[in-house]
């Protein structure tokens, strides 16, 4: 038959034809194991949420991340600390992780800001040594302005 060879996935073979259609089985079922078990982020929402900031469309995203606990006691909104935000503007993208601060979730990454205290006018800011720069968020509006 043929000598024996070693494949990565520790399973020992013969060196013939149908070994190795038989290591090849074994190393996509493997893999397809590992791809399905992996841990994933979900995003909290189907769709992210769209706003002006200083007239430029962002898009931010929340996902709950890899979390080990739920019952963590800083839980508000469905989100615990390990959830982050990603953030679309301008030409940025930005990842921001989720704050353990009590209140509204936050997310900042000690560059960048985002609290949604009021849901239609988030707080987003550039924090920069010594001082800030905010920028003016409002909720876009979807489909056509309604005539008054």
């Amino acid at each position: 038959m043929g000598r024996c060879l070693h494949c990565q996935c520790g399973v020992w073979l013969p060196a013939t034809r149908g070994g190795n259609v038989l290591r090849a089985l074994v190393v996509v079922a493997l893999s397809l194991v590992m791809l399905l078990t992996a841990p994933c982020a979900h995003a909290s929402s189907s769709a992210g949420q769209r706003f002006l900031c200083e007239g430029d469309p962002l898009e931010a995203i929340a996902f709950n991340g890899a979390v080990d606990a739920v019952d963590i006691p800083n839980s508000n909104a469905d989100t615990v600390p390990g959830a982050f935000l990603v953030v679309r503007w301008r030409q940025l993208s930005l990842q921001l992780p989720r704050t353990n601060n009590a209140g509204v979730p936050s997310y900042s990454d000690g560059r960048w800001w985002w609290q949604a205290r009021d849901p239609d006018h988030p707080d987003f800011a550039q924090l920069l040594r010594g001082h800030g720069e905010r920028y003016s968020c409002e909720r876009e509006q979807s489909g056509p302005a309604s005539p008054q």
